[in-house]
């Protein structure tokens, strides 16, 4: 193995070490890819509604309860909330005849590929994925035109 190449964590592997690689990838990924914030809010958002439905029969067949923060999105620091910036009026339907499914599918298999190779416990799955939806959501209460849906993803250096 080359230096800078690095294999999925296996699932003997720390939670923070799978988690770390997850968050890697998918940063290098969509920077890599300059991927639109609407279609990194699709994969998320995708992968946020399979995690949480998994955990919820998980957690009825054992007779628990989620807890609040992980069954809603994390409160957003922007002063203006998505519904305020517009993008119910959006045209919906013809923005995401717009996306780009093939790069969608890139970073959806590198997810799915992470998740299943290294066996990433659910919970810690969707805490990342809630970091990632609050990251996008704060950006979109920024866009004022269904054009800024299709403004590249921008994460900080820190995230």
């Amino acid at each position: 193995m080359s230096e800078g190449e690095r294999n999925v964590p296996g699932p003997e592997a720390s939670a923070n070490d799978k988690l770390l690689f997850l968050r890697e990838n998918m940063v290098h990924l969509t920077n890599q890819l300059s991927m639109p914030i609407i279609e990194v809010a699709l994969v998320i958002s995708k992968y946020i509604r399979t995690v949480l439905d998994s955990l919820q029969k998980a957690a009825i067949e054992e007779g628990e309860e989620l807890p609040e923060v992980l069954l809603n999105p994390l409160p957003s620091n922007s002063p203006r909330s998505e519904t305020n910036s517009g993008i119910a009026s959006f045209p919906l339907e013809k923005l995401i005849d717009r996306v780009d499914q093939d790069r969608m599918d890139i970073l959806d298999t590198l997810v799915r590929t992470i998740l299943n190779e290294s066996q990433l416990e659910f919970v810690s799955a969707l805490q990342e994925f809630r970091d990632w939806e609050f990251e996008i959501r704060n950006q979109l209460s920024d866009v004022s035109s269904p054009g800024g849906l299709f403004s590249p993803l921008s994460l900080d250096d820190d995230f």
